[in-house]
């Protein structure tokens, strides 16, 4: 990951990050449709085709990284390493993303949130591609995602997204090395769900975002509505697991904690007085009885306000 700064109150600079495969057609239309950013990088997915060559003809600015693995997630992975601009915005290299839609995401993220998440579902948003059995599923797979971690998201299966670099350690997603064929996990297609998951116990500010998909210019989708809405049931299933382990341990270790407190002299803190919170953004806990680390609260859903200002 590359050096941080301060969040600006204005202006940041922003990093498109486009993980590709074969995908030489679509990026000739798309990339110069991109508004004027700090830089674009194009995480090349082992493509066949002329992909390379594309991006230097159509935008010899843009960076083109090749990704270590397999997989969008680590496409993903290996574009935010090497992303510079305090904002990175998630597009898709095959023109279902709109890119006069980018200033929105950064405004959302300028007026406060951390993240800012694009819906379809949302007035003024819409899908030019989605099925009715794919939309019916995102509607379950969103429904079950919000029970699980007390979200309120309106659209979990959409990809494109935005959010301030600094919050890239908080969700601990996979590293691109070490290189080679075996894939970890959040390296395929799950990567936009465990990143949905683990922003919601992180605690982070989401702002949604009214997007309208569009159809794919060139190409057919990979997509297959009952092959990956199971995958990312999995996901959800697999991450929420995680999320509860790491709260029990960290409960069992703020309860040794406490019982530490035992034995110290007269006007020290009372059992259990002060527990940290282990991980990032850990927040101090003050009780008369042995803490207990509370359960990932409820992301912040901030309204669109602002969302037609434009930022660089």
């Amino acid at each position: 990951m590359q050096p941080l700064r301060p969040r600006p109150t204005s202006h940041p600079t922003v990093t498109v990050v486009v993980p590709a495969r074969n995908e030489s057609r679509n990026l000739a239309e798309v990339l110069p449709k991109l508004p004027p950013v700090h830089e674009v990088i194009v995480v090349d997915g082992h493509s066949v085709d002329d992909t390379a060559g594309t991006v230097a003809r159509v935008l010899p600015a843009a960076r083109l990284v090749q990704q270590t693995r397999r997989g969008k997630g680590n496409a993903l992975a290996c574009g935010f390493a090497e992303a510079t601009g305090d904002v990175v915005v998630m597009f898709d290299a095959d023109g279902s993303a709109d890119p006069d839609e980018i200033p929105r995401f950064v405004a959302a993220l300028v007026t406060g949130a951390d993240f800012a998440k694009g819906s379809r579902t949302m007035a003024g948003g819409g899908s030019e591609d989605i099925t009715v059995l794919r939309g019916l599923g995102n509607r379950g797979l969103t429904w079950f995602t919000n029970r699980l971690f007390r979200t309120r998201y309106s659209d979990l299966c959409y990809g494109y997204n935005a959010f301030w670099r600094d919050v890239l350690p908080r969700l601990d997603l996979p590293r691109p090395e070490p290189v080679g064929d075996q894939m970890s996990w959040g390296d395929g297609f799950e990567i936009e769900t465990v990143i949905n998951c683990r922003i919601a116990v992180a605690g982070l500010a989401v702002h949604e975002v009214p997007s309208v998909e569009l159809s794919r210019i060139h190409g057919v989708s990979n997509l297959s509505a009952p092959r990956d809405g199971l995958r990312v049931l999995r996901t959800i299933l697999t991450e929420w697991r995680a999320a509860r382990r790491s709260r029990r341990a960290a409960t069992r270790k703020g309860a040794g904690d406490a019982g530490h407190t035992r034995g110290t002299a007269a006007g020290g803190p009372a059992v259990g007085a002060v527990v940290e919170r282990p991980g990032p953004g850990a927040a101090v806990v003050r009780r008369s009885e042995p803490a207990r680390v509370p359960a990932p609260r409820r992301p912040e859903v901030m309204t669109p306000a602002g969302a037609d200002e434009a930022a660089a």
